[in-house]
């Protein structure tokens, strides 16, 4: 059997693999500029258009972005739930996927997350905080129906992001980004003036965000599961009944972002 010829990786890819891992390993953080071209030609000892391409490679990565003018230079992402819910989101919709098919996926696997919450044993001071606090402006603002739709859908994303799960938080918390994205447009003042949700629809998706936060702070992971699903199943479909468009919308996401 004749060798396969392997591909020897451009230059480019080299100096791009290298920056790449500063800012994965941290030695780069989240609004660090990346040294100036002249530095890295330096620092690498390469040309260049080399340079320049591996910036082009970090950027199309969604690692850098580059500003022009006299505040120029390259500007570090992390990888983060949102910059992966806007890449989901365009395939989701090239798939002719749904909102329904993305809130059927959370109706399975947010009440997952509930469960994890009541079960870690840090929950007090890791879990509980957060949701605790999600409520209270809940509460707070309860009388800004404007407010209550993305007040409440913070309390969901709290269930994710504090489950103790990376690969889940970061899955699965892609999913609520893009169906809070469309929970959101539905609800919008544009398609729904006035108020944008019943009060008693209000009062009681608050009820549930009260008990479920009760079965957690009780470490029962079996209630806050069933809970989660039942509430979960009625909040999918009074969004789906207001609004289901045909398929998922990528550009909710870049429009939706806080």
């Amino acid at each position: 059997m004749p060798a396969q010829r392997i591909r020897q990786p451009r230059v480019a890819e080299l100096v791009a693999s290298r920056l790449r891992d500063d800012i994965l390993t941290g030695r780069l953080k989240e609004g660090d500029v990346l040294p100036s071209q002249e530095s890295l030609f330096a620092e690498f000892g390469v040309s260049p258009p080399a340079v320049r391409e591996a910036i082009h490679i970090l950027e199309s990565d969604g690692l850098i972005s580059v500003r022009r003018g006299n505040v120029g230079g390259a500007v570090v992402h992390l990888p983060s739930a949102d910059r992966t819910a806007q890449m989901i989101s365009m395939v989701l919709q090239t798939r002719a996927a749904t909102p329904g098919d993305v809130s059927e996926a959370l109706l399975h696997l947010e009440p997952i997350c509930a469960g994890m919450c009541a079960a870690r044993e840090d929950r007090m001071s890791e879990v509980v905080p957060h949701l605790q606090a999600a409520i209270d402006v809940q509460t707070e603002q309860f009388d800004t129906p404007s407010r209550y739709v993305p007040n409440a859908r913070r309390f969901h994303e709290a269930v994710v992001s504090r489950c103790g799960n990376e690969p889940m938080i970061l899955l699965i918390g892609s999913l609520e980004v893009i169906w809070t994205a469309h929970e959101s447009s539905v609800w919008s003042d544009e398609r729904h003036p006035g108020d944008p949700m019943e009060p008693k629809t209000m009062r009681a998706a608050l009820r549930d965000h009260r008990r479920l936060l009760e079965a957690i702070i009780d470490g029962n992971s079996a209630r806050a599961t069933r809970l989660a699903q039942d509430h979960l199943a009625v909040a999918r479909r009074n969004t789906l009944a207001a609004g289901n468009d045909k398929t998922i919308e990528a550009k909710l996401i870049s429009s939706h972002e806080r």
